[in-house]
C-alpha cells in the first residue's frame, strides 16, 4: 500500500486575523503549512505599514510553529495593479484594483512563487468557497460535469467572490479557501481559541495592500489636475472640480458647489464628459442623461469585454443575477454572448454604471465569472 503524501500549502499571511485562522485550520487538517508574506509596492507618499503587517505575520507563524517566507511581488503589483489603475483613470474609466490584485499578484505571481518552492496548493483568507462538484444542468439532454465551483462565502457581509471573477479552473485546482464556510464572528472566536496575536486586530480597509487612501489624492500624484465645471441637469454651471477623470458615476463628494438651490439634498454625479472636462450632477441619482460625448446614462443593456467564465458560459435565455459593485445590489439579468470574451448584459431595470467597472455574474451563490464594462 502506497504511503500518503502530506500536501504542502503556502498560505498568504497578511498579518490579519483571517489569514492567521486560515493557516491554523490547515494545520489542523494535516497539511504541511508554510506562511508567506507577500510584499508589494507602495508609493513614498503613503505611510508605510507593511513592516508592521509583516511583523504580525511572522509572530503568527512563529506561534503556530510553521516556516515563514517572504514573496517579493513589488514589480508585479506596480505593473499589474498600480500602473493599470492609473492608466484606466487617465482614460476616464473606473477600474477595480482589487480584482487585478487577485489576478496578477495573489493568484498569479504568488502561485508561481509557491510552485517554484515546492507547494501543492496556495491558500488565502478570502471569504469564499471552492467546491469540486457537479454543476447543475438545466437542459435534460445534457449530462452534468464535475468542476470547481467558486461559491459565495457563508457570511454575506464579508463575501469576496466579487473580487475573484478572473479565476479559472486551473487556478481553483490548486487553491484553498479555509474560512469561506465561516461567519466572521466565528473566525474571531477561533483566533481567540488558538490564542493568535491577531485575534482582536481590526480588519484592514481600502485598496488591496495599499490600505485606506483617498483615491483622488493618490491619483493626483500621477495625473495632472485640470479645473472644470460642475453643471446641473439644466446645463447651468454650479461649481468646479479638479478633473473629470478623477470621478466615478454616483459619487457625491470631491467637487465644489457654489450654487445649490437645495442644500439639504446631496448631489450625485450622473454623467461626466472627459473631452469637455465637465461633470453633471443631480439630486436624482436615477436621472437619465443623454448628452453627446458623455459617459453615464442609465442603461438596461451594457456592453462588456474581457469576459472570463469560471464554471460555465451563461445560457442565453436564462435569468442570472449580477453585481456591479462590491456588496452592491444583486440585479436580475440575462447574458447575450457576442463572442467568447465580448458580451451584452441585459438588466431587468435601468442602472447607472461606469466604464471599467466589473460586472460579476451569479447563478444562485455560484460565481460564474464576470466582465468589464466597455
Amino acid at each position: 500500500m502506497g504511503k500518503n503524501i502530506i500536501k504542502t500549502v503556502f498560505v498568504g499571511v497578511s498579518g490579519g486575523v483571517d489569514s492567521s485562522v486560515a493557516a491554523a485550520l490547515l494545520i489542523e487538517q494535516g497539511y504541511n503549512v508554510v506562511g508567506v508574506f507577500i510584499r508589494t509596492w507602495s508609493p513614498d507618499f503613503i505611510k508605510c505599514t507593511w513592516k508592521e503587517e509583516r511583523r504580525d505575520a511572522m509572530r503568527v507563524c512563529s506561534y503556530l510553529g510553521i516556516p515563514f517566507l517572504e514573496c517579493d511581488a513589488e514589480e508585479a503589483y506596480k505593473k499589474g495593479v498600480a500602473d493599470y489603475m492609473i492608466e484606466e483613470y487617465k482614460k476616464g474609466n473606473t477600474p477595480n484594483p482589487d480584482v487585478m490584485c487577485n489576478r496578477e499578484v495573489k493568484f498569479g505571481f504568488f502561485w508561481q512563487f509557491a510552485k517554484k518552492h515546492g507547494a501543492h496548493f496556495i491558500a488565502t483568507g478570502h471569504y469564499t468557497k471552492n467546491n469540486y462538484e457537479y454543476y447543475p444542468v438545466y437542459d435534460s439532454t445534457k449530462s452534468g460535469i464535475k468542476k470547481f465551483m467558486l461559491r459565495k462565502g457563508i457570511d454575506t457581509s464579508k463575501d469576496q467572490s466579487y473580487f475573484l471573477w478572473t479565476l479559472t479552473q486551473d487556478d481553483l485546482e490548486h487553491t484553498l479557501f479555509p474560512i469561506g464556510h465561516l461567519e466572521k464572528i466565528e473566525v474571531r472566536k477561533l483566533a481567540k481559541k488558538y490564542r493568535l496575536v491577531t485575534a482582536v486586530k481590526k480588519d484592514s480597509q481600502g485598496v488591496c495592500f495599499l490600505g485606506p487612501l483617498d483615491m483622488k489624492d493618490f491619483l493626483k500624484h500621477y495625473i495632472k489636475t485640470n479645473t472644470g465645471d460642475v453643471i446641473d441637469e439644466d446645463g447651468k454651471v454650479i461649481g468646479s472640480h479638479d478633473g473629470a477623470v478623477f470621478f466615478t458615476l454616483g459619487e457625491r463628494h470631491g467637487f465644489t458647489v457654489f450654487k445649490n438651490d437645495d442644500n439639504s439634498k446631496p448631489l450625485y454625479i450622473i454623467s461626466k464628459n472627459i473631452n469637455n472636462n465637465t461633470i453633471k450632477v443631480s439630486h436624482k441619482l436615477d436621472l437619465v442623461e443623454r448628452s453627446i460625448g458623455s459617459i453615464g446614462e442609465l442603461h438596461t443593456t451594457v456592453q462588456c469585454y474581457n469576459a472570463n467564465w469560471i464554471t460555465s458560459i451563461p445560457e442565453k435565455d436564462r435569468k442570472y443575477t449580477a453585481q456591479i459593485r462590491y456588496h452592491g445590489e444583486l440585479l436580475k439579468c440575462k447574458v447575450d454572448r457576442v463572442s467568447h470574451t465580448n458580451i451584452e448584459v441585459i438588466f431587468d431595470k435601468d442602472i447607472l454604471i461606469d466604464k471599467g467597472q466589473s460586472v460579476v455574474i451569479y447563478d444562485g451563490d455560484i460565481c460564474l465569472g464576470g466582465c468589464v464594462v466597455g
